[in-house]
């Protein structure tokens, strides 16, 4: 179910400070178990936790291994900019008793009607199912229009790979990216979903 994202009862005096019109723009996608909602400067200190595994680091392209200071704040601050070129929705699991911040889920506008999907999860809510259940609603949603979507995973992580594949995308081919954590490009399996 996809709505625009309703100021709750309890929302930070901060968080509405921060969160500006392009934002609540942004929409608010609910689950079974839990609501895909955009990032308000309060969840910075759970990004910074969950990304200080090296399990977690080491799964994506972009999160550094230490988390230098301030690095979860940026993160949070580009996701809330209007001129941001990613949409990042938190995994909040609040309303059902779970953390507030179980990962993230996002997608980044890229050229033509296609967007690149991303996510992480929490080492601690592995193989809960809690991904392929963010992933298959932002898939279901599609807040871009996008036609084509596309996404990677390292081959080393064959779990991010199971996620993809039982969200509908098929495997593309073989490729390589650069990992800021491994400081090295890591081999990935590259797959795309068409949207209709």
């Amino acid at each position: 179910m996809v709505m625009s994202a309703p100021l709750r009862e309890g929302t930070r005096l901060d968080d509405l400070n921060a969160i500006g019109a392009a934002v609540l723009d942004q929409p608010v996608i609910e689950t079974e178990r839990f609501t895909l909602r955009p990032l308000r400067p309060s969840d910075a200190g759970l990004i910074a936790h969950y990304t200080a595994d090296r399990r977690v680091a080491e799964g994506t392209r972009a999160i550094p291994h230490p988390l230098p200071p301030g690095a979860s704040e940026a993160f949070v601050a580009r996701a809330l900019s209007a001129k941001r070129t990613e949409d990042v929705w938190a995994i909040d699991g609040s309303q059902n008793r779970l953390a507030e911040l179980l990962g993230v889920v996002s997608l980044t506008r890229m050229e033509g009607e296609q967007s690149e999907l991303g996510f992480w999860i929490g080492a601690g809510f592995w193989n809960t199912g809690f991904a392929t259940e963010a992933v298959a609603a932002l898939v279901a949603a599609n807040p871009h229009g996008a036609r084509t979507l596309f996404a990677e995973a390292f081959q080393d992580n064959p779990g991010s790979a199971r996620v993809l594949t039982n969200c509908g995308f098929v495997y593309l081919g073989d490729a390589e990216s650069w990992s800021v954590a491994r400081g090295a490009r890591v081999p990935t399996w590259t797959y795309l979903r068409k949207m209709g």
